[in-house]
């Protein structure tokens, strides 16, 4: 699941306590919960597996009950909570976090 480093952004993937709850942080972009990506950087760096796996990725952390066959193979759904991302207490920051990872994952053609 974490093959981040090949994806040749040097990410940096750390454990950080913000509120309770464990975002993931990279070197480049900052950390999911507390810094806002900007889609310039997401679309100049990361590939396609490495941001679809950053997205998914904010939604694990809170416990989203996957739908897809790719992201249950990756993420799996044990403890899962609900698979309404809304119903599930993101913050603005990670909600528009994964908006622009996605908005950078159409902008590169990246597949559904």
């Amino acid at each position: 699941m974490r093959n981040f480093l090949r994806a040749g952004v040097g990410a940096i993937v750390v454990a950080a306590m913000c509120g309770g709850a464990v975002a993931e942080c990279y070197d480049v972009f900052g950390c999911t919960n507390r810094d806002r990506f900007r889609l310039g950087d997401l679309t100049s760096g990361p590939n396609c597996e490495f941001l679809y796996t950053m997205r998914n990725q904010i939604y694990a952390e809170h416990h989203y009950c996957f739908q897809t066959a790719r992201a249950i193979a990756t993420f799996g759904n044990q403890g899962c909570v609900s698979g309404n991302a809304n119903a599930l207490g993101l913050n603005a920051i990670e909600l528009g976090n994964a908006a622009t990872i996605l908005q950078a994952e159409r902008a590169m053609g990246c597949p559904e």
